[in-house]
């Protein structure tokens, strides 16, 4: 077993060039040799590995962001501890770096069938872009597998416990982010102001309902896109789809279209740096709760939405004086830092498979690229590559279901994501609309209950309420109430818990979503629509949802108190 290092030093690791892995061990322990390989798996080895590259030469930002030892951190040993605070100085624990060969040492199974790193080669697969540059794509892929983790194992574990709890009505998820991330929208003042509205949607949600709030950010690696088809279509010009910004360029040109291999280089750098701030503003004190009325964005300021947030900070302050005045430490960690974690939908398998490292602690695999990953709903085929990558992976993971869902294949899949029924490990999200969600979703939670599995349940009120109106491709804000509002409902029906949201939304004062306390016409759908994807929520509009969830929340607090 590999042991935890007070820091990650060069002269504590070693590249062992055969295999392509980093080590950091023990000097007097021997490596236990490779296990046996039939010809075709040493083919397949082959096609897929070349030499160990040199050390990758990353910007300035990326290379001393993602390795600093004051903002990264992992769970030391084995302990049982609550989540860190991210960005504080703790002991790391070293990580094996697999690139496309596995040693086939740790296996996890589901069905009887054996999992390695990428024995999800041998099924069909499906929203994978064409790379017309094969050995350029090969080349980029065997860098990145030499990057160092952008995430690690033990932040994992972490969140998974909190997931746990969500799942037991003991925390709730806010989760939420673009739709797409795009490169060109990439700087710090708008990772700020999505941080901001985050904390703010935690607070409403925390004060008002009484539970923890799990944020969980749609940040820092959510780059890749599905498509409804492999082209577009525009008047008589055909072209490639557009599959995210780490894939080919949204502009509707020959040239932009065209798969390159060099953005996903890009999204790396740009992830890890992203990370970084976001873990800086975490511990150094942005996210205490000393800064609630800081939080505040100010095109917010005289909306009714930041009028009634700026109510509870005035309360939170209050709070914070009278503790102090009875002697509480206001300036302890637990005040003035804040646990955010980030998630993006597992797409790209050959870039997930790329940071996908062995865990030393447990011997485990954690896909280091996210603390947290979904598979989507053109993506979850029992039979097919994602599913079979994400079930072995220790990550918590989520699976957004549709009306299109049965009872039985979502007993099929959560018993193959989550065998052993642990808690947290499996998120299931549902999207479906409010009239089809009020008809079909009671039977789901049904036949999980009945079958004593173990899940959180989290509703995405977004992906079933999209339409075009004038020529625009929006969501009206009641419908995305009235999804939530009926999500709620069927859990108070069934005697099940509401376990989070997932909400596409930004910081940004956009007009890309209709209606709601920020008033947006269908007029005002050109005036600052700036996806390039699919419509988000703005500021106003995702504080309001806050204020809703948390009012539900609270209900549902008091009922159970009366219960008791």
């Amino acid at each position: 077993r590999l042991q935890s290092c007070d820091a990650p030093t060069p002269d504590r690791c070693r590249r062992s060039p055969p295999a392509r892995r980093l080590f950091s061990q023990p000097p007097a322990r021997t490596p236990s040799p490779p296990s046996p390989l039939n010809s075709s798996r040493l083919a397949q080895i082959e096609a897929l590995s070349t030499p160990a590259a040199p050390a990758p030469r990353l910007s300035p930002s990326s290379a001393s962001t993602t390795m600093s030892a004051s903002t990264l951190r992992a769970s030391s040993g084995g302990r049982a501890a609550t989540a860190p605070r991210l960005g504080r100085p703790q002991r790391t624990t070293a990580l094996r770096v697999v690139a496309f060969v596995d040693n086939g040492s740790k296996k996890s199974t589901a069905g009887g069938k054996p999992w390695t790193v990428d024995s999800w080669r041998a099924l069909p697969i499906v929203q994978q872009p064409t790379y017309p540059d094969k050995a350029e794509y090969k080349r980029v892929l065997d860098e990145i597998a030499q990057y160092p983790p952008l995430v690690f194992a033990g932040e994992c574990r972490n969140l998974q416990n909190k997931l746990a709890k969500a799942a037991a009505g003991d925390a709730f998820i806010v989760q939420g982010g673009d739709c797409a991330e795009a490169f060109d929208a990439f700087n710090a003042n708008k990772i700020r102001d999505f941080y901001r509205v985050m904390l703010q949607m935690g607070l409403i949600v925390a004060f008002g309902g009484g539970v923890p709030v799990i944020k969980l950010g749609r940040i820092a690696g959510q780059y890749a896109k599905p498509r409804s088809g492999d082209m577009e279509k525009i008047g008589d010009v055909e072209l490639p789809s557009y599959r995210g910004d780490n894939v080919n360029g949204a502009e509707f040109t020959p040239e932009a279209r065209i798969p390159d291999p060099q953005r996903l280089i890009k999204g790396y750098n740009q992830s890890a740096a992203t990370l970084n701030l976001i873990r800086g503003f975490s511990s150094g004190g942005y996210g205490g709760l000393s800064r609630v009325a800081a939080w505040n964005l100010d095109f917010m300021a005289k909306s009714k939405e930041g009028s009634h947030y700026m109510d509870i900070a005035h309360r939170v302050d209050e709070a914070l004086s009278f503790m102090s005045a009875c002697g509480i430490d206001v300036n302890s960690p637990s005040l003035n830092t804040t646990d955010f974690y980030t998630s993006h939908e597992c797409l790209h398998l050959d870039y997930e498979t790329c940071l996908t490292r062995e865990d030393s602690t447990t011997g485990k695999h954690y896909d280091c690229s996210a603390h947290y990953l979904w598979c989507g709903e053109r993506t979850r085929q029992l039979d097919h590559a994602h599913l079979e990558f994400l079930r072995g992976v220790g990550n918590p993971i989520g699976v957004k279901v549709s009306d299109k869902s049965n009872p039985e294949d979502l007993i099929t899949m959560i018993k193959a994501f989550n065998p052993d029924n642990v808690p947290g490990r499996l998120t299931i999200i549902v999207r479906m609309g409010a009239q089809k969600l009020r008809q079909h979703f009671p039977k789901l939670l049904q036949a999980v209950k009945d079958a004593g599995l173990v899940v959180t349940w989290q509703s995405d009120p977004m992906h079933g309420n999209t339409e075009t109106v004038q020529g625009y491709k929006t969501r009206r804000y009641e419908n995305v109430r009235a999804e939530i509002e009926a999500f709620f409902d069927v859990h108070d029906q069934m005697g099940t818990v509401p376990g989070g949201i997932h909400l596409e939304m930004t910081g940004d004062n956009v007009t890309e979503c209709i209606g709601g306390g920020s008033n947006v016409e269908s007029t005002d759908l050109e005036s600052r629509y700036h996806t390039h994807c699919d419509p988000r929520l703005n500021a106003e509009q995702a504080l309001e949802l806050a204020f809703y969830v948390a009012s539900r929340l609270r209900s549902r607090r008091m009922a159970a108190q009366l219960n008791n």
